[in-house]
């Protein structure tokens, strides 16, 4: 184990989550926020208000601070650790609720349409502003060592912070959830089995969170397209996803080319896997 110890991978395991987890000091956290308001500042609005909400997916590809705390040891070491050492970034979001508004993540799994097998991933949620209960912070169900792909209906959630607007349609064990409150800084993980949700935010500050997604080199695709993948630790012996390669200047032409090339590879593969998703049922 790099970093995390028998005890908290078994629970993980168990349970499909551990959290929380201290990672950026105030210094850190303000440089991810700067790069954000460069962001928003380029796009002349909120990244999760513009018509083209490809701007608030896999960030990494476009800003290079955004690859710093995607790749920062203090989370990939974790990660190696549950998932073993060679690792793709598979995708990346931003997931930003303004103060007092209804934006809010019904039950879901995040790797439903993700279009890959076997589903193995771990998600670090990063909190940028604090996320507590009030601020609409995430709470999972613990799948108690059995964790399976559950029945979705996509495109169903008014004001979803999730883009498709999914949800769970079958029967949850509400007096089982567990919150995972955050203060600005921490980050959590999830596995993309494991069944969670947020409220809305009815603080006055902002909620900003920036979750990144992993999965083992060694995963297959399992829809048509040809998605593309960062390798992040270790080697890509297995050659089933095309690569993405590192930003070196924040949204240059290069950068912004080759997200627009990625997001459209995972957008058509997450509509492919919708109604194949609905075939198993």
């Amino acid at each position: 184990m790099k970093s995390l110890s028998k005890a908290q991978v078994a629970q993980f395991k168990h349970d499909g989550f551990l959290s929380p987890f201290p990672l950026l000091s105030d210094a850190e956290r303000q440089d991810c926020l700067n790069g954000l308001a460069r962001l928003e500042a380029w796009l002349g609005a909120p990244v999760n208000a513009t018509k083209e909400l490809k701007w608030r997916t896999m960030p990494y590809i476009t800003m290079p601070w955004a690859l710093r705390l995607a790749t920062d040891p203090r989370i990939l070491d974790k990660v190696e650790d549950l998932l073993g050492p060679d690792l793709f970034l598979y995708t990346g979001t931003f997931f930003i609720k303004e103060a007092h508004t209804e934006t809010w993540a019904d039950w879901h799994q995040d790797s439903t349409y993700h279009g890959y097998e076997p589903m193995e991933q771990v998600a670090a949620w990063i909190a940028l502003s604090d996320a507590g209960e009030d601020a609409g912070c995430m709470e999972v169900m613990p799948w108690q060592g059995c964790p399976r792909l559950m029945h979705h209906e996509a495109h169903v959630v008014e004001n979803s912070v999730n883009r498709a607007g999914q949800r769970i349609t079958e029967f949850l064990d509400g007096d089982k959830t567990v919150a995972m409150p955050l203060r600005a800084g921490e980050f959590s993980f999830h596995h993309g089995l494991c069944p969670h949700r947020s409220g809305p935010n009815t603080t006055g500050h902002r909620r900003i969170g920036l979750a990144f997604n992993y999965i083992p080199a060694s995963a297959k695709p399992t829809g048509s397209f040809p998605m593309r993948m960062m390798l992040v630790r270790g080697e890509d012996r297995w050659k089933h996803f095309g690569a993405i390669e590192r930003p070196t200047e924040e949204l240059g032409a290069a950068e912004i080319e080759q997200h627009e090339q990625a997001v459209t590879l995972y957008r058509e593969t997450y509509r492919e896997q919708e109604p194949r998703h609905g075939d198993r049922f």
